[in-house]
């Protein structure tokens, strides 16, 4: 379970510089789980992958609202590329130890660090199977307690504290009906329970507000290889069946490629890697571009982040210097790359 370190909310700069931290951290799990997700071989564990996607999706949904709350509050938010291995933005894990997450290909202790990362803050629900239990701090709180804490605080914000229309993001260029604009507190709100009920279902469900499986239960299913289904009993659910799930289904990645010496590879290797960094390098500069007013680079960072995925495909299919390894893509920015380089 991630856990902040708990931080009173006194002034709107303390709103923001929390707003900072969890878009830091929203950000921060995209590689993780395209990580995984690229080292699926096509093909293959095609339930599986479309699960990983969907999370993966919404937490771009998720950076775009954030930043919006921020934006409309006035002050622009900060991409900041993460590092792997490395702990994520403001958080550590049960018990006070820091929870470092690395690039791991799919397996399962892939989704058990996504599950950990997704844990609901009050822990899995009960159903009736073994599920991971909660960790409890009282000095600290949980991502969806940290959501929660700062929508307690903006619902005392005045009207003058909101500028309407303050680059905004919004659903033109990137799923529809799920990116919407920030104009004041009800928005806000909007976009923070959007944030938490997709992350974590709620108290006495597994299902987000738009009745589908919050991304903890569907790391669960995969992890588990069990499909989490209405049932007539307490809990409402069951876990039941298989799910199909291959775990050998995968390409031989190795983990976080971003710590390894690329110089002693073949030089197709290292040449697959560069285009991995430069889509990575694009979609990290046009989000910022958009997030800071630049609304239509939105969309080519979408298309920067479908570019990666392909890159990412190619670089795992070169061995490396031990033949029986691949790469996935490192998730290096290189500030050197320039987003006007492409179109």
């Amino acid at each position: 379970m991630i856990q902040l370190k708990f931080r009173a909310i006194n002034t709107i700069d303390d709103a923001l510089d929390l707003l900072q931290m969890a878009i830091g951290i929203e950000f921060s799990t995209l590689p993780p789980y395209l990580y995984a997700l690229y080292s699926i071989m096509p093909g293959t564990n095609a339930v599986a992958a479309d699960r990983i996607r969907s999370v993966a999706m919404q937490e771009m949904v998720h950076i775009c609202l954030a930043c919006n709350i921020s934006n409309a509050l006035g002050k622009t938010p900060k991409l900041a590329a993460p590092t792997y291995p490395g702990p994520l933005p403001g958080g550590i894990g049960a018990g006070g130890t820091a929870l470092i997450v690395h690039l791991l290909r799919f397996s399962k202790e892939a989704m058990a660090q996504a599950m950990a990362i997704e844990e609901p803050e009050d822990g899995p629900i009960d159903f009736p199977h073994e599920m991971l239990e909660a960790a409890a701090a009282p000095t600290f709180m949980t991502i969806g307690q940290f959501y929660h804490h700062l929508d307690k605080f903006l619902a005392t914000q005045p009207a003058a504290s909101w500028t309407a229309g303050r680059n905004q993001l919004d659903d033109r260029q990137f799923l529809p009906g799920a990116v919407f604009a920030v104009n004041g507190y009800a928005d806000a709100s909007r976009a923070i329970q959007d944030i938490v009920s997709e992350g974590e279902g709620n108290k006495t469900s597994p299902l987000d507000f738009a009745g589908e499986v919050a991304h903890y239960y569907r790391f669960a299913e995969i992890f588990n290889d069990q499909v989490l289904t209405k049932a007539d009993n307490p809990q409402g659910f069951v876990w039941q069946g298989r799910l199909g799930v291959d775990w050998k289904a995968v390409y031989p990645a190795i983990p976080d490629p971003g710590g390894h010496d690329f110089s002693r590879d073949p030089p197709a290797a290292r040449a697959a890697q560069d285009r991995c960094d430069e889509a990575y390098t694009r979609l990290v500069q046009e989000l910022q571009r958009a997030v800071a007013g630049e609304g239509g680079r939105l969309g080519n960072a979408v298309r920067a982040m479908f570019d990666l995925r392909m890159a990412a495909r190619h670089a795992l299919t070169v061995p490396l210097a031990v033949p029986t390894q691949v790469s996935g893509p490192g998730f290096r920015y290189r500030e050197g790359l320039n987003a006007e380089s492409r179109p």
